[in-house]
């Protein structure tokens, strides 16, 4: 396959996915369809490494993902962050849930092996899945080592529909707040006082013509160095994701003037930056094979199942007791079954499909994006990665 019939073919697939978003309004996630259809490609006629042969291999995707998350931070200002810690202790509550369920109910029905192999997965990325499925194999559970890769291909699929549902029947309610006067922007709190810069504070002075796309596009690149930088040297002591630094990097940077919000989007690179990073997520669809899915697809429905009425049940319990919103609280926990970059996109599919109102949409996004985004690091790049370097020893 050629490299532009290749990138043709992906990309028309993220073009339906869109139709698709659009015309259920978010319904359906664009995600959801592109993850379908991905899946059906790989089963007919697409090469293993299409997104390769179309331009996007992983090395470039993880440059693409470095960019993006230190772009997430200057979204987020430093009391943004402090007013998160609901949202921690509520996506703490949903990962509690899925441990709970999984090593009771799931030990009685499917085994214990199973049911560790199946937790980190569950409430985690990639890396948590590698770690769990390279365990399996040292252990000689070949089937737990592709049950454990698998898992993570497909629990958004549950994760995708559910999360969209939530946080439609948040925007409507938080639009009727905004409607009735209830809920206001910062602005509209605010009158009188002078607007926020949202430029690079440290580069006001510089004259026009040296500010360029290049010069974004290098700034976050030096801080996505940073955080990378940072994370190396801490792991002989403690083993912390780049990602995570990057994100709080992005904050630091942000804050301190060194970037400017949406830095990305004013570089105009987010649109192209989002589809690789975005074709990155649905290759690894490439290893969910018809045989490999009927060998265990009892299992691997049984525990998606467990694990979404656990956290629906603990996360009710902590936002009922934090006074957070069921919805809210349920959508901030069912970032564990995808992080980012899919909490970021559904996100927004949602809050464009409830208004087109620019005031309106720009108070929903501070209300439900900044906790989905804190919500998706907390459960997949940080609690997954440790629950399996300890759940990795029990096999």
């Amino acid at each position: 396959m050629s490299q532009m019939f290749a990138l043709v073919l992906i990309v028309l697939i993220l073009y339906i996915g869109d139709v698709v978003a659009a015309r259920t309004k978010a319904w359906v996630p664009s995600i959801f369809v592109c993850a379908v259809l991905f899946l059906a490609g790989y089963w007919t006629f697409f090469p293993e490494d299409i997104v390769a042969v179309a331009g996007i291999p992983p090395v470039v995707a993880t440059a693409l993902m470095y960019l993006l998350i230190v772009n997430m931070g200057t979204l987020l200002s430093l009391q943004e962050l402090k007013a998160q810690w609901k949202t921690i202790l509520i996506a703490l509550g949903g990962i509690l849930g899925v441990v709970a369920f999984l090593l009771s109910f799931g030990t009685m029905l499917f085994g214990f092996q199973a049911m560790v192999v199946a937790v980190p997965p569950l409430v985690g990325g990639l890396v948590s899945s590698l770690i769990m499925s390279e365990g399996a194999a040292d252990a000689g559970l070949v089937s737990l080592s592709v049950f454990a890769i698998v898992i993570y291909v497909m629990q958004g699929f549950a994760g995708y529909p559910l999360t969209s549902v939530m946080l439609k029947k948040e925007g409507k309610h938080l639009l009727g707040q905004i409607r009735s006067g209830e809920l206001k922007s910062v602005d509209d709190e605010g009158k009188g006082t002078v607007k926020e810069y949202e430029g690079a504070k440290l580069f006001k002075k510089l004259p026009e013509q040296y500010h360029t796309s290049y010069f974004i596009f290098f700034r976050l690149a030096f801080t996505g160095f940073l955080a990378y930088f940072v994370s190396t040297l801490l792991e002989p002591l403690v083993t912390v994701s780049p990602m995570v630094l990057c994100l709080l990097f992005g904050v630091i940077g942000r804050s301190i003037g060194f970037l400017e919000k949406q830095a990305l989007q004013k570089a105009n690179g987010f649109g192209f930056a989002m589809l690789g990073l975005m074709l990155y997520v649905l290759d690894g669809l490439r290893n969910a094979t018809p045989g490999m899915m009927l060998d265990i697809i009892y299992l691997l429905v049984g525990s998606i199942l467990l694990a979404v009425i656990g956290m629906y049940i603990f996360s009710f319990i902590v936002g009922k007791l934090l006074k957070v919103s069921k919805t809210m609280a349920y959508a901030i926990s069912l970032t564990a079954f995808y992080g980012f970059p899919a909490d970021y996109v559904i996100t927004n599919e949602v809050i464009n499909s409830l208004t087109k109102d620019p005031k309106e949409r720009e108070i929903l996004t501070s209300h439900m994006l900044s906790p989905m985004l804190v919500g998706g690091f907390v459960t997949v790049t940080i609690v997954s990665v440790i629950l399996a370097g300890v759940f990795v020893n029990f096999l």
